[in-house]
């Protein structure tokens, strides 16, 4: 019998490609006609020849300009999307917070989506019922329980967002740009609550801009450009070799 695997995360040769002139990304004949065959005109790789692991407990930061294949990146190891070459292996459920509107219907109020969302991420009813007070408190929006949740506002949706997924037992924790929408109080309390989730010895997954951010929460980087991996390292001099390539003017 194999081994079981150390690893939180297995990349390997990672590839996808994107059609720049249609909506979507594959046909129905496109899959069936195999992941080996040549790009079409109009067609470019987000990402290519990705390999890395991630160990349990690890904190990651995702480093790259707009378009180099981060958020894609993320959507892959959340299985969001169907990578065209290459394999994702994720050892245990992933917690993604990767989209505000992702796995909530506008015309639900938000204690149905509370409970619609959590279920979906594999969240028991008695599970639910016990966290419930926990997670509209945390978002702060006990007074729109019963509010249709397409008319929340942005920074309303990013927190029930941020409050749910933070809420799931899973052990690899995926977060993008999203809490860059939230007002400074409340990212100030998202983040003491990812710092309990990594001493809890979660696994994270981190995408982002801010440089404070990726220096107080990751201790490994890796950097993405035009849709290659690199350079995987630690986070201090990932962030510096990315600087050095694009100064600030």
């Amino acid at each position: 019998m194999a081994a079981a695997s150390v690893h939180a995360i297995e990349v390997e040769g990672l590839g996808v490609r994107f059609r720049r002139n249609r909506r979507g990304r594959r046909s129905f004949k496109d899959l069936f006609a195999g992941s080996k065959r040549r790009s079409r005109p109009g067609e470019f790789w987000a990402l290519r020849d990705v390999s890395f692991t991630v160990a349990p407990g690890e904190s990651i930061g995702v480093v790259g300009r707009n378009g180099q294949g981060k958020s894609t990146l993320l959507k892959l190891v959340a299985s969001v999307l169907l990578q065209d070459e290459g394999s994702v292996t994720v050892n245990g459920g992933v917690a993604p917070l990767i989209e505000i509107t992702g796995g909530f219907v506008g015309d639900l109020t938000v204690r149905e989506n509370v409970r619609l969302t959590a279920g979906l991420h594999g969240m028991s009813r008695a599970e639910v019922n016990r966290r419930f007070d926990g997670i509209i408190e945390f978002a702060e929006i006990a007074d729109f329980v019963d509010t249709p949740y397409k008319h929340l506002s942005n920074g309303m949706k990013v927190r029930l967002a941020f409050s749910v997924v933070s809420q799931l037992d899973e052990p690899v924790l995926l977060v993008d740009e999203v809490l860059a929408v939230g007002d400074k109080a409340f990212r100030e309390k998202c983040y003491k609550r990812i710092d309990e989730l990594l001493a809890d010895g979660r696994t994270l997954f981190f995408v982002s801009h801010s440089e404070r951010d990726l220096r107080r929460f990751c201790t490994r980087g890796l950097y993405l450009d035009k849709g290659k991996l690199v350079m995987d390292a630690p986070i201090a001099e990932v962030i510096d070799r990315y600087n050095a390539d694009y100064p600030v003017n």
